[in-house]
């Protein structure tokens, strides 16, 4: 009887032990995978972080471009006869390249044409839309609405502008490098 106690002992230790081993290599198996389950949750979340800020650094870059662009076809619209030296200089700081070297080149002559005709122009921006753009140049449609006023029309004219500005990004700024009117 005793012999058959120790037999019965020794096989529910032996079952015993191989539970647990089983169960050892169960928890290796759980715990390898939560580690890689953290490693993919951690890759994940980094990769969603980084398209986050993406996003919001091309909306903040376009916010830029729409703003500069707006500005720029509103002093370009908005001239007056009576302080037209501030006013072309608003252009001229919003501007580079050949567009600041050809309304500068001509200032002297439109400052002429603007006071002899006293000439005043009350621009407003409508709509602005970016129809392309990188990390250092833009194109950007603008509508602007402006009422002239001037020796010819002392009650005004309305006139509506569509203006095509290229821009570029220099030293920080997004700056006015071509005006067409279109359309």
């Amino acid at each position: 009887m005793n012999g058959s106690i120790l037999t019965r002992l020794t096989r529910s230790l032996r079952l015993l032990g191989a539970r647990q081993a089983a169960a050892a290599r169960g928890g290796r198996t759980l715990s390898a995978a939560l580690a890689v389950a953290t490693v993919v949750t951690t890759a994940l979340s980094g990769w969603l972080c980084v398209q986050v800020y993406e996003q919001r650094v091309e909306a903040q870059r376009h916010q830029d471009i729409l703003a500069a662009a707006r500005q720029s076809a509103l002093n370009f619209t908005s001239l007056d006869h009576r302080h037209y030296d501030r006013d072309s200089a608003n252009v001229l700081r919003g501007a580079t390249g050949d567009f600041k070297a050809q309304f500068a080149a001509q200032s002297a002559e439109l400052t002429k044409l603007v006071a002899a005709n006293k000439s005043v122009s009350q621009g407003q921006v409508l709509e602005a839309g970016i129809t392309r753009s990188d990390e250092r140049t833009a194109r950007v449609l603008v509508v602007a609405d402006s009422k002239v006023t001037n020796t010819a029309a002392p009650g005004g004219q309305a006139r509506t502008y569509r203006l095509q500005l290229d821009l570029v990004l220099e030293r920080g700024r997004w700056l006015t490098s071509d005006v067409e009117f279109v359309g």
